[in-house]
């Protein structure tokens, strides 16, 4: 007998088959008429993440709690939409089967907003020893591997050991990486020289290392100087035109020539979409993104869909896909969602058309990049437009409020309360991570 999944009927409604709880996923369940659409959501978390503050949870600026929103709790109120906790593992196009880790599960409409993953350009070796920046859980680990540096490096007495650890590579000059060697760098101003009595953190080295000519290339040359400035003026350390050659034995290898001690190499060099078994090779284009039309149908599907970061629309605006950001996941996820009820009553699909919001990117403490249309602001109003941006795009009251208190008291005594090394070890005492 065929392993299907446990899955309520349908009850005669057309069944809707969601992979992926991020932002397109869950902006079409807010926008599905749940009485005319059963809607079943599968994740391999039982959570929503939020990933624009990744980092801030990774240089200890906020609890992991704070940016995941469980899933259940979410849809407490929608009878008709259903969670399951698996991984999508193939798709039977021909019968509208889509394959998972708890059985089949049948659908009308298959919607893939499986996102991306990091990057490395083909090159295993730096999978295996560099950290990303993709997942809550990497984030901790991130938080932890840092953590670990400092009580390392102050109880060391080998200068060299000491360097490695307190050298911290970021490799990648996109928003992510910007905002993470900010963060760091606030670490090493503010909170360490606090922490570690007696211990001289000038030695603490920071380098944002980028493949490119400037930093942050979704924005103007004059938006990326300006950022730029403010690193330098924090005491990053900018190397352009340069890509890693090697990694290994704790050095990295540059192809301009440079050598770098280092325990600590955090890759966000890119992304590359996630694919699923199934599909004709022909989907998948530009990093690994699902080809979708103007109605984000998968090419040569009509029953098959694909929404944000994992999806390339190709438009004369956008000849290489819209932007890899949460807006256009959200106003994607929207637009489908009326689709498919047009596409139930027979009516005209509508193309999408995707309006720029803008783009913000934060440096550190009252220094950020906005831009919207031709208006370019930096420092304090630009960050703060950031910090109500993110804070209001934030699943949950509960949770806005506790980012909310967490950065004011960060900004008022130049201080967090998040620095524990917890291991999620079974049984005793919690013990430190061992790296």
């Amino acid at each position: 007998m065929e392993n299907i999944a446990n899955i309520p009927g349908r009850n005669g409604k057309k069944r809707v088959v969601i992979i992926g709880g991020g932002f397109a996923g869950l902006q079409m369940i807010k926008q599905f008429d749940t009485e005319k659409f059963q809607i079943v959501l599968i994740d391999k978390n039982n959570y929503h993440q939020f990933q624009p503050l990744y980092y801030q949870v990774a240089t200890c600026g906020l609890e992991a709690t704070s940016i995941g929103f469980s899933f259940r709790k979410s849809f407490q109120g929608k009878k008709n939409v259903h969670f399951r906790l698996c991984e999508a593992l193939s798709v039977d196009s021909e019968h509208n089967h889509l394959e998972t880790t708890i059985g089949m599960i049948d659908y009308d409409y298959l919607v893939i907003a499986t996102g991306t993953y990091t990057n490395f350009f083909g090159k295993k070796e730096l999978e295996e020893t560099t950290m990303s920046l993709k997942t809550i859980s990497e984030s901790i680990y991130i938080r932890n591997r840092i953590l670990k540096s400092f009580e390392t490096a102050i109880n060391s007495h080998d200068p060299e050991e000491q360097e490695k650890l307190l050298n911290f590579v970021i490799v990648g000059g996109g928003a992510a990486g910007v905002e993470l060697a900010g963060a760091l760098s606030e670490l090493k101003r503010y909170i360490l020289p606090k922490d570690y009595h007696g211990f001289d953190f000038f030695r603490m080295k920071i380098y944002l290392i980028d493949a490119t000519d400037r930093l942050l290339n979704m924005l103007s040359a004059r938006s990326s100087e300006k950022a730029a400035r403010y690193l330098t003026k924090m005491g990053v350390e900018i190397l352009l035109n340069a890509t890693v050659k090697d990694y290994s034995d704790e050095k990295v290898e540059l192809s301009n020539g440079t050598t770098i001690p280092s325990s600590n190499v955090f890759w966000v060099a890119g992304v590359v979409g996630n694919s699923l078994k199934g599909l004709e090779k022909n989907v998948y284009s530009h990093g690994n993104r699902m080809l979708v039309n103007e109605y984000n149908q998968v090419e040569g599907y009509t029953t098959i869909f694909a929404v944000g970061d994992t999806c390339l629309m190709q438009t004369e605006k956008y000849p290489n896909g819209h932007p890899q950001v949460a807006q256009t996941a959200i106003q994607q996820g929207k637009n489908l969602a009326s689709n498919l009820k047009k596409m139930e009553q027979g009516k005209t699909m509508s193309p999408f058309r995707y309006k720029n919001m803008g783009t913000l990117a934060t440096v550190g403490r009252n220094k950020a990049i906005m831009e919207i249309g031709t208006w370019r602001f930096g420092g304090f109003f630009a960050w703060f437009t950031w910090l109500f941006v993110h804070l209001m795009a934030i699943v949950g009251v509960k949770n806005r409020l506790f980012i909310l208190l967490d950065w004011g008291w960060s900004y008022f005594t130049h201080d967090t309360s998040l620095r524990l090394l917890i291991d999620s070890k079974k049984g005793g005492n919690n013990q430190i991570l061992h790296i």
